[in-house]
């Protein structure tokens, strides 16, 4: 802890917010986020947020729709204002006014086998074969194949350990038979 640093004086309803995701066990990155929204709503009031009606929460949705906010932002901002008034102010009835926008979700691209082969045939380096092989055959991301190790192969039971995945979480993927001779021979 750094003894110079100012106290910051946090309001008992926000306590309160932060007291509501910890005993949750929300992660920091969500806390830091459901905090800035529920800021943002009471940016938008010009008072304290615990006091908003019906109507402001449907004109703060129509508000940040004429601002050109994104879908999923817009999403995030729903997530964070109902959980704030169910469980923070125990007010359903605000939640309930809350909607969430739809929104088209686009197809990846898939390559066919033969973009696949002319990627991989482009590069020389062994090193650069095997990170894009894993990347693709595992579906891992490039960060996730930058932080893989040689402990993370789990060759008996055909799996790649990933540790530090979106949201700092760890999963298992799969690893296709294919690469596990690529992957010894690098």
């Amino acid at each position: 802890m750094n003894i110079l640093a100012p106290v910051v004086a946090v309001s008992p309803l926000r306590q309160r917010l932060i007291d509501e995701m910890e005993m949750r066990r929300f992660g920091r990155e969500t806390q830091r986020n459901y905090i800035r929204d529920v800021g943002r709503f009471a940016t938008f009031l010009g008072r304290s947020p615990d006091t908003a009606t019906a109507e402001e929460v449907r004109r703060f949705q129509v508000d940040q729709l004429d601002q050109g906010v994104s879908v999923p932002t817009m999403n995030a901002i729903v997530s964070a204002l109902r959980f704030f008034f169910t469980q923070t102010l125990d007010r359903p009835d605000l939640a309930r006014k809350l909607v969430r926008t739809g929104h088209i979700r686009k197809l990846p691209v898939v390559l066919s086998q033969d973009e696949v082969a002319r990627l991989l045939g482009a590069t020389t380096s062994l090193k650069h074969q095997a990170a894009l092989s894993v990347a693709y055959g595992a579906g891992l991301r490039a960060s996730e194949v930058a932080a893989l190790k040689v402990r993370d192969v789990d060759s008996e039971r055909m799996l790649l350990r990933v540790e530090r995945g979106k949201g700092g979480q760890y999963r298992n993927a799969m690893l296709p038979a294919g690469l596990l001779p690529l992957l010894r021979e690098w």
